[in-house]
């Protein structure tokens, strides 16, 4: 095929072009934040699911201070109870049993404000780790929001960066040869579609040509359209060709 000089340096604006809209549709799929969102969902999840572990403790720390205190309060009954039997008494017997009682009462309730002093350090504990990883979870909310609000807006560019880079292929696309055009397309949807020769090598593969392809190339007529021996691309030849 033959193909006029000028239209065969277009076809370089239109790879290049080409090699735009595919960075620009690559990001607009799939924005380099992505990656660090779904990261931080599944470390969200991983936290969420420590959180509920946690209050879990911290609410069974809960109802078991809560039993305490009810019995606190039973013992405290019993002893207001027995204090007062103890008082209406009127033999030194029934005394006695009442006196026995409060001081079994008494031992009882020590030991139960000592678990309840316990209890209240647990729960202390078990409401700081709690709320340290409510905190991590906010924190990690807010990175992800951050990144995606980034994504966002990446996103938004490359899609203004493709609508103006698919009009100008259009318009660079309708200044090429029919033929030629049809040439690079089938190329390029295959692998690279043009490439310019630069200091013996092609700029689409970056291979540099062996010697006798490259003498190959340079005899070819500046109109010929020839391609590149390593990649298949049309080798686009210009004054940086020699």
């Amino acid at each position: 095929m033959n193909a006029d000089p000028a239209d065969q340096r277009k076809l370089l604006d239109l790879a290049d072009l080409d090699a735009r809209i595919r960075r620009d549709e690559h990001v607009k799929g799939n924005p380099p934040q992505a990656a660090k969102v779904r990261e931080l969902i599944a470390q969200r999840s991983s936290l969420t699911q420590e959180l509920g572990n946690r209050a879990n403790v911290r609410d069974d720390l809960k109802a078991e201070l809560a039993r305490v205190e009810s019995d606190v309060a039973v013992v405290d009954a019993r002893v207001k109870r027995d204090a007062e039997r103890l008082a209406a008494a009127t033999n030194a017997k029934q005394a006695q049993g009442f006196e026995a009682e409060l001081a079994s009462l008494a031992r009882r309730k020590s030991d139960l404000e000592d678990a309840e002093i316990a209890l209240m350090e647990q729960l202390e504990a078990a409401d700081a780790a709690v709320a340290e990883q409510e905190a991590l979870i906010a924190e990690t909310n807010a990175q992800g929001a951050e990144l995606s609000a980034e994504a966002k807006r990446v996103v938004a560019e490359a899609t203004d960066r493709l609508e103006a880079a698919r009009r100008d292929r259009d318009a660079v696309a309708g200044a090429i040869p029919a033929d030629l055009l049809a040439l690079y397309e089938r190329l390029a949807a295959r692998g690279n579609g043009a490439g310019l020769l630069r200091a013996g090598a092609c700029e689409a593969c970056r291979m540099v040509l062996p010697p006798s392809d490259l003498a190959e190339v340079r005899r070819a007529q500046t109109d010929e359209v020839v391609f590149c021996p390593e990649c298949g691309a049309i080798l686009v030849r210009t004054e940086e060709s020699r």
